[in-house]
């Protein structure tokens, strides 16, 4: 049951990858702001973030009155953060960070759409962001919804069908495998919104990874 929307993204993602040149393209130049600022240290600083917030020792960076009166005239935010509404994830919390610090898009599953890519492109290319991290989280309530569908055939009401045809080839691609498929399923769809990114042109300046939050823990690891 793949979407029109899904095959559209897939079909843009493997056209991008076989015409791909041998040498990329140097992306735009860093804004002096934040010139200091790699996708590695970017990943860094939210990994080192994330273990604050994960030993309950935040910092809560970057929230003073004089820091939101130096944001009224720009951003530069280090970060795109493609991940789940789901309100136990937050990623400013997630990662410890302040105003600023992070661009934020979070949709149910963090399935993609071409407003989520406008925006993403829009932290890329607008404000040079050097790093997007796509971020799944264990027991989503978009893939629980997607397996309910698939084990019973139930029809998937109103506007919820777009998310549940967003999930299902990762759940269909992880059904056979040993243990649990809810968490099979988010992994499979997690590193597939991230290879749909990287393989999008419109966002070969940055770096593009996935990642999966552990809700008991609070720990966020890399996803291969």
């Amino acid at each position: 049951m793949a979407s029109n929307r899904r095959a559209f993204l897939t079909a843009t993602a493997v056209t991008a990858l076989t015409a791909a040149p041998a040498t990329a393209a140097p992306g735009p130049r860093p804004h002096p702001a934040r010139a200091a600022h790699t996708a590695r240290t970017a990943l860094d600083e939210l990994l080192v973030g994330n273990r604050r917030y994960a030993a309950g020792h935040p910092r809560h960076p970057h929230d003073s009155p004089g820091r939101r009166h130096l944001l009224a005239a720009a951003q530069h935010p280090f970060a795109v953060i493609v991940g789940c509404i789901d309100s136990r994830v937050p990623p400013e919390l997630v990662f410890d960070q302040g105003l600023g610090d992070l661009l934020c898009i979070r949709t149910a599953g963090q399935v993609l759409d071409e407003a989520v890519l406008g925006s993403i492109q829009y932290g890329v290319q607008e404000l040079d962001v050097p790093l997007v991290l796509v971020l799944g989280h264990e027991r989503c309530g978009a893939v629980a919804a997607t397996l309910d569908h698939l084990r019973t055939g139930t029809p998937v009401p109103g506007h919820l069908e777009l998310l549940v045809d967003e999930i299902v080839p990762a759940a269909r691609r992880t059904r056979a495998l040993p243990g649990d498929w809810a968490e099979h399923t988010m992994r499979a769809h997690t590193s597939w919104v991230r290879d749909a990114i990287r393989a999008d042109p419109a966002f070969g300046s940055a770096q593009v990874e996935a990642a999966r939050f552990d809700l008991d823990s609070g720990f966020v690891s890399l996803l291969p």
